[in-house]
């Protein structure tokens, strides 16, 4: 059975800018440069078009709370949109630039969001959540940040959290008497002894790019702290020349040299799921990835989730992060376009049916955490329940949980990264030309 394939930690980049192209593919895509999307049927009910681009078990939960609530909601109707990632976040970019995107739409919220709030795209819905207690108390606080600019709200959860994570084979590490490795040094011994059985040690979707960044994320968070990519973010000057990057380029360097993700990694495609099969068919022992590969390992080989285990990414000695620091998605987010004439008819949706208790109830039997409070028991009682409380816990206690780079950045330095980091990947630079070439990006937020 083909894997589900998973869509919730997409690289959502797009080109900043280009006027003429997006005027052309305006055509292309049929969205006109006045029209909106907000309409009003002959029975009196205001439609409300969303965009997103969920697929497998997370899409038919979208599409079973959606029907409950037009069906209690006369007077508003939802319509659901769904397509694959790569074409979305093209379709989303003309259509704000057409200034004719959906009334409600699916992101991850950083950069690329930030960059729709300071074109003036996005609704501002800090009163209405702030002013439903029940609403605003049903969200866990942290995952709110990655739709906050400026103290404003411009999103809400709409997914379950997405901490990265190292997956592996819990049958293999006992037949070569291996243990979860808790340093950086005790994983490069797994390596090697996974390496000298013919395994690949270290599942790699190279040919994707995004998938390497979580290795520079962490790497540079376990040896200099949050700090080191608070920088870059502040705009600091040659941040990215920092002791944390430089080694941390250098241990990824390390890591292709000994061959930790085998000979083939550049040729490995994660949208099609290639990593995770690598692991659950018994050829690679381990895989650094998203909380979103668990439905996909499920999907596609079921009886693998009794040998799945997980561990967080080891510490570096000598290093200054907190082995409880996460990167990842805290969550993906719902925002309100601008040209929505019925932003109340889209916060009605928003507060009525995504992460209200049917939908949790949903997403926790099919193996997601929702970013919501008090559903401790429901994730106690639920299948799978280790692997969902241990995320759930994994979220709430951690001291820093980072957005991924990719999309925290804008889309012209995020783009400019994972090209480099590439390059990186297949030493075709040096950790000092990745440094002085991500500088460049560097000015003005």
């Amino acid at each position: 059975m083909q894997a589900q394939i998973k869509i919730s930690r997409r690289t959502f980049l797009e080109v900043a800018g280009a006027t003429a192209a997006t005027a052309t593919l305006a055509s292309c895509f049929g969205v006109g440069s006045s029209q909106t999307t907000t309409t009003t049927e002959s029975n009196g009910a205001t439609t409300i078009t969303i965009w997103d681009i969920r697929t497998g078990a997370d899409q038919k939960v979208v599409k079973t709370i959606t029907d409950d609530f037009n069906a209690k909601n006369p007077s508003v109707h939802a319509t659901l949109n769904f397509f694959q990632n790569d074409p979305y976040k093209q379709k989303l970019q003309v259509a704000m630039g057409a200034h004719n995107p959906p009334d409600i739409f699916f992101g991850w919220g950083g950069g690329i969001l930030k960059s729709y709030i300071d074109a003036n795209d996005v609704y501002d819905m800090t009163d209405d959540f702030n002013g439903d207690a029940a609403w605003k108390a049903r969200i866990i606080p942290s995952v709110l940040s990655g739709a906050t600019f400026n103290g404003k709200l411009y999103g809400v959860p709409t997914s379950g959290v997405q901490p990265v994570q190292f997956l592996y084979n819990k049958d293999m590490f006992k037949q070569y008497n291996l243990n979860a490795p808790k340093t950086w040094s005790e994983l490069l011994s797994v390596i090697n002894t996974l390496k000298q059985k013919n395994i690949i040690p270290i599942a790699l979707a190279g040919r994707s790019k995004w998938p390497e960044l979580m290795y520079a994320e962490y790497l540079a968070d376990r040896i200099g702290g949050p700090e080191a990519f608070n920088n870059v973010i502040a705009g600091q000057a040659n941040a990215w020349s920092q002791d944390a990057f430089i080694q941390a380029s250098t241990k990824i360097q390390d890591l292709v040299t000994m061959g930790a993700f085998g000979p083939n990694f550049a040729s490995v495609v994660a949208d099609t799921n290639q990593d995770a099969a690598l692991l659950y068919t018994g050829k690679a022992g381990m895989m650094l990835q998203g909380s979103w590969n668990f439905p996909v390992i499920k999907t596609g080989n079921p009886a693998f989730i009794q040998k799945l285990g997980w561990f967080p990414f080891p510490t570096v000695e000598g290093g200054k992060g907190n082995i409880g620091n996460l990167y990842g998605n805290p969550c993906n987010f719902y925002s309100i376009s601008k040209t929505a004439k019925s932003p109340k008819s889209c916060i009605t949706y928003l507060k009525n049916a995504v992460l209200a208790d049917e939908e949790v109830k949903q997403f926790i039997a099919v193996g997601n955490v929702p970013p919501v409070t008090g559903i401790e028991s429901q994730l106690a009682g639920a299948p799978n329940s280790e692997w969902l409380q241990a995320n759930y816990q994994m979220v709430q206690t951690s001291p820093h949980f980072q957005l991924s780079w990719d999309q925290a950045l804008l889309p012209e330095p995020a783009q400019t990264l994972l090209t480099n980091l590439d390059q990186l990947f297949l030493k075709q630079i040096t950790p000092k030309q990745f440094s002085d070439n991500m500088n460049k990006t560097l000015g003005p937020a």
